[in-house]
């Protein structure tokens, strides 16, 4: 073919774009006007579509027959990826986090770029089972990546597509039966008690001792606290569901001279700018403070709430209510943390202790 189109990835005036080159054809510039939302753009010299209203396979359907389509060769830019508009939208729809539509938008991306040449509508369970066993063998990717994958997927067909469940039936991986990490309550005094921030410190003790996933301390307003009940409100936590938590006393009192000092506005932690403080930061704050604790374990945020609801079942908590301050769905995945405590182990006499001779 002697036309050849140059779809690309680009912006105009902060707004994602699909730039669409070709040499002059009168066809095709009808073409474009008649099938898509298309504009020119006078300082680019050339014919522009809203990355979110293009649609790749609409436009080789248009063009393929007449022209040739060119991509470029940058993975990261290639129109092969660029989500089909009902596909994002539906997520922003029914309110997914922004950490899930980042992951699903990534891996449905990868999916596209996967079947360029194919109709993402016509492919069977055995076309996607084969997509992910290569990913399985070539990126030995891990459990959960391999069930996100499958899900970003899944979304399309069942969400975008209103097809039934399980249109597809996708090989699942069972699941890893991992247990959680857990510092003792020794290693938690110790980051609070060597961390001179009081910011730091505040932050440390209120994930810890509500049992909070690092999103629900960025996300938590000053209005969430109710010092007169001694609780705290999480607001749309995992699954878009509201708890409460217990407010320790001393908590509060480190919270309250942390308002004194730094006065914020609207969020209990914020960063520059009176906006909420960054996941980032937070996991700087925990790491640093576990380094000059002398911590030796890996410490992250969610450690923190690991720690939580381990103590609490060593200190004879009943199950249904660390399972409700932790906001689980299930009894099931709070007994984890049954296979962590040492409540029962401390029963119990081992074998080889008088066996050994006291040095």
């Amino acid at each position: 073919m002697s036309i050849k189109i140059h779809p690309s990835a680009n912006t105009h005036r902060s707004k994602e774009i699909v730039v669409i080159q070709f040499n002059y054809s009168s066809e095709i510039v009808n073409l474009l006007k008649v099938s898509f939302p298309t504009r020119w753009s006078q300082t680019k010299k050339c014919w522009w579509i809203a990355r979110k209203d293009f649609d790749y396979r609409k436009f080789k359907e248009v063009f393929s027959t007449i022209a040739e389509i060119i991509i470029p060769p940058q993975k990261d830019k290639s129109t092969e990826q660029i989500l089909p508009a009902d596909y994002l939208e539906k997520l922003i729809r029914v309110r997914y986090s922004e950490s899930t539509i980042k992951t699903y938008s990534k891996y449905f991306r990868d999916f596209q770029s996967a079947f360029t040449d194919q109709n993402l509508d016509e492919l069977t369970s055995t076309d996607i089972n084969n997509y992910i066993l290569g990913l399985i063998e070539k990126q030995k990717m891990s459990v959960s990546q391999q069930n996100q994958r499958i899900n970003a997927i899944k979304f399309y067909y069942e969400k975008v597509l209103g097809r039934e469940k399980l249109y597809f039936a996708v090989d699942r991986p069972k699941k890893e039966k991992s247990l959680p990490n857990v510092l003792s309550k020794n290693e938690i005094a110790a980051m609070i008690n060597s961390t001179n921030n009081i910011k730091h410190k505040s932050l440390i003790a209120l994930i810890y001792s509500c049992g909070l996933r690092r999103c629900e301390a960025i996300n938590m307003e000053l209005k969430d606290i109710d010092s007169n009940r001694m609780l705290i409100k999480i607001i749309a936590g995992k699954g878009k569901k509201d708890r409460y938590v217990q407010l320790a006393k001393s908590t509060l009192l480190l919270l309250r001279e942390y308002y004194k000092k730094h006065t914020p506005c609207n969020w209990v932690f914020e960063g520059p700018n009176n906006k909420p403080y960054s996941a980032k930061s937070i996991s700087n704050v925990i790491k640093s403070a576990a380094q000059k604790a002398g911590v030796k374990k890996r410490v992250y945020p969610h450690i923190l709430r690991h720690s939580f609801a381990t103590h609490h079942l060593e200190q004879g908590t009943d199950l249904r209510y660390i399972q409700e301050w932790l906001g689980h769905g299930s009894s099931k995945t709070t007994e984890i943390y049954t296979h962590v405590s040492n409540k029962d182990f401390i029963k119990f006499k081992n074998p080889i202790d008088g066996l050994i001779e006291d040095t």
